[in-house]
């Protein structure tokens, strides 16, 4: 019963986030041999203030690069 916990930045469309989840999902199967139905996925979308590397959130980058 693979439980998978992906925490991405915030901004992916809706059919992204389902592309993420279908291929996490195949992923347990061809690698573990993990039945689909047994097999939970959970994403976190964090907002941009909230993720930091190197000292500088993703917002302050995007504010940077403009």
């Amino acid at each position: 019963m693979p439980l998978i916990e992906v925490s991405i930045a915030r901004g992916r469309t809706p059919e992204q986030l389902r592309a993420l989840i279908r291929e996490l999902h195949r992923a347990a199967e061809s690698s573990v041999g993990a039945a689909p139905e047994n097999t939970t996925v959970i994403i976190r979308e964090i907002e941009h203030e909230h993720w930091s590397r190197g000292n500088q959130t993703i917002a302050e980058r995007n504010t940077a690069a403009q």
